[in-house]
């Protein structure tokens, strides 16, 4: 009998991939969904989201694009890592995924033919352009100023370019040092980990999204407590570490994840 069956479960629960179905949306990852929605059919111009590692960023940039998924009008682009040796390379890289072929490939050709796409789908074809980067800290200082000029190409009423940046907190400070791109941000939010009872919704809710009957319980409160003070409420912690426990609940033959199984797992594994 293979994990799943002898667990009851049709998918794995606490996979660390960024699926927007597993996606425990707590008040805060709920909360910026909408402001990004609302922020992004405004075409309010750049939205910055911070926070540690293990927050649920990238699974968030994931269930945004799903938001939109079936809105032809929204035209989402997407760069996972951002850690260019150049400005040119970084130029090259959204000509790339603008789908524009230009004629030379030069710093100011690559910025010319990007204005004019901005300019042809956002008012000739009224589409709204999305450019969502992950991993923001890896920005260099310098490539803000080249994403500052994207933000500068608009009409009298909205930006033309709605970006979207993913990041740890260690880019607040390298922004803050260049104003003039500091100033153009219009939703900047800060995702903290989850509180207590948080931690135990997102465990119930992807046991219920993976097919966890009701009647069926594979953690007992005090697990879930030292989960809780293990983590921080870290999302990716909480996964790695109840994900460990359902291993070692099938090995040891047991019914149900407790306090003292947690606490082995905690003092063998650097989770």
């Amino acid at each position: 009998m293979g994990y799943y069956e002898v667990l009851n479960l049709k998918k794995e629960p606490f996979s660390t991939s960024p699926d927007p179905a597993f996606l425990y949306r707590s008040s805060a990852h709920n909360s910026v969904l909408k402001r990004l929605e609302i922020g992004i059919r405004l075409r309010r111009g750049l939205s910055l989201i911070l926070g540690d590692v293990g927050t649920g960023k990238t699974t968030l940039s994931r269930a945004l694009l799903q938001e939109f998924s079936n809105d032809n009008d929204f035209v989402f682009h997407m760069i996972l890592d951002p850690d260019y040796n150049s400005e040119f390379q970084l130029l090259e890289t959204l000509v790339k995924i603008f789908g524009i072929t230009p004629d030379t490939r030069t710093t100011h050709d690559y910025k010319e033919e990007i204005e004019k796409y901005l300019f042809k789908k956002g008012i000739d074809e009224h589409k709204t352009i999305v450019l969502l980067i992950d991993e923001g800290q890896k920005l260099h200082s310098n490539f803000l100023e080249v994403l500052r000029t994207l933000l500068n190409y608009e009409t009298n009423e909205y930006k033309l370019l709605q970006l979207v940046i993913m990041s740890q907190m260690e880019l607040l400070p390298k922004i803050k040092r260049v104003k003039n791109f500091y100033d153009r941000i219009a939703l900047k939010y800060i995702i903290n980990p989850l509180d207590m009872n948080e931690t135990k919704e997102m465990i119930n809710f992807r046991l219920k999204q993976a097919g966890l009957s009701r009647d069926r319980h594979l953690f007992t409160p005090e697990s879930v407590k030292r989960i809780f003070e293990y983590s921080q409420g870290y999302p990716r912690k909480i996964a790695v570490l109840c994900h460990n426990s359902l291993e070692e609940l099938i090995i040891k033959q047991k019914d149900i994840v407790d306090e003292q199984m947690i606490f082995e797992i905690i003092k063998k594994e650097d989770i």
